[in-house]
């Protein structure tokens, strides 16, 4: 083929991605023919940020990835914690708000095209709580303190007030628009109460607070599904890794057997790093990938079994080094992690890098692996099948 004729397909082959995108857009959700709203078998997935995904070469790189590998999802960034939308959204409070002002992803239906014409699964990642940019433009939906301002965190950042039936209208809002761009689920972020220092916390006030906060997440979850129900996508909420373990609230609303029912699947973040010394009897989680995502998984497989109609188990994996000093983290750290979800009954994971940016040798490649991987389990890296427990 000579380079004008392979010119000529990449035109005709963008026009139609472009084509099946406008339909998506301007289509009410669900309506769109033949889009498929369910999901893969398995789930094997990656986080793609805003700045990822507003960028070709990081995108060419992602989609390279899951073309040589294993990975059929890509998580994308609708709304970071930064309060931005990622697209030029047409939703009246969001334009209001002034939270498109930075459009970093300028067609996203035509990349959300080009996510299912690969093959893969897309989700729409949108934060809740923790949105500066809302919170300025309404702060009266925003968690106060005991002068009457917007509170703000250890770090000064404000929060938005999750018993504020209007936040949740936000957000569903939102949810609609991106799932008639043809998105698969959406995930909903930070959908929690600020976690900070109890001396911090404790000048927090929750204007219109109607009962306790677990119930708030529990209402905003069960009424966004419903309100989304018509629109054929999935609903799942990632939740932090000790929620699988702890039989009350942590400070955050978040309490498993309160919110696992009213999700397809909760997408608890078991990061090893995040573990204090001693989680799950577990002396350093950090440098202990398999022992300590293996134990917290269980929790939760062992807390759905006694709840009717609980949601599916998938669980955020790390794929980063937490810091200068904490243990550096590889292929053998991350294959470890997708060891211990499998052992601990699961089939399903996604990995995080906030950048990003992945651990390939980690993942299987769609022909198998050439050698038996190896992962890090009790100490030392080690065939994966001579790494422990199964």
């Amino acid at each position: 083929m000579t380079l004008s004729e392979r010119s000529g397909v990449a035109d005709a082959r963008r026009l139609l991605l472009h084509l099946v995108a406008l339909v998506a857009f301007v289509c009410p959700a669900g309506t769109l023919a033949g889009q498929d709203r369910g999901r893969p078998a398995v789930i094997r997935g990656l986080y793609v940020n805003a700045w990822a995904a507003a960028t070709g070469a990081r995108m060419d790189t992602l989609f390279g990835i899951a073309a040589a590998t294993e990975v059929n999802t890509f998580v994308i960034d609708v709304k970071d914690a930064s309060g931005f939308v990622s697209h030029p959204s047409r939703v009246p409070e969001v334009v209001a708000a002034g939270a498109t002002a930075q459009r970093r992803v300028r067609d996203l239906p035509g990349l959300v095209a080009r996510v299912r014409a690969a093959g893969l699964h897309p989700v729409a990642r949108i934060v809740v709580a923790k949105d500066p940019v809302l919170t300025a433009a309404r702060p009266e939906w925003a968690v106060r303190d005991t002068a009457g301002t917007v509170w703000g965190d250890a770090k000064g950042d404000a929060w938005l007030n999750l018993f504020v039936p209007e936040v949740r209208a936000y957000h569903v809002a939102l949810a609609r628009e991106v799932a008639a761009m043809g998105f698969a689920e959406i995930q909903w972020d930070y959908i929690r109460f600020p976690d900070a220092p109890a001396e911090i916390r404790g000048s927090a006030r929750f204007p219109g607070a109607w009962g306790r906060q677990v119930e708030a997440v529990e209402r905003f979850l069960a009424e966004a599904r419903r309100e989304l129900a018509d629109t054929g996508v999935r609903m799942t909420a990632d939740v932090f890794g000790i929620t699988t373990s702890a039989r009350h609230d942590v400070g955050v609303g978040q309490v498993w057997d309160h919110f696992i029912d009213e999700v397809d699947a909760a997408l608890p973040m078991v990061y090893p790093s995040h573990f204090v010394a001693g989680s799950h009897g577990v002396r350093d989680p950090d440098s202990s990938p398999y022992e300590i995502v293996r134990a917290a998984l269980e929790a939760a497989v062992r807390r759905n079994r006694d709840i009717e109609g609980a949601g599916e188990i998938v669980p955020w994996l790390q794929d980063f080094t937490r810091g200068a000093e904490a243990h550096p983290y590889g292929a053998a750290e991350v294959r470890a992690q997708i060891q211990a979800t499998y052992d601990a009954g699961l089939t399903d994971w996604i990995l995080w890098n906030s950048g990003s940016s992945y651990t390939v040798d980690a993942l299987e490649p769609r022909g198998g692996f050439a050698e038996e991987p190896r992962i890090r389990v009790g100490g030392r890296v080690v065939p994966v099948s001579g790494g422990g427990p199964r």
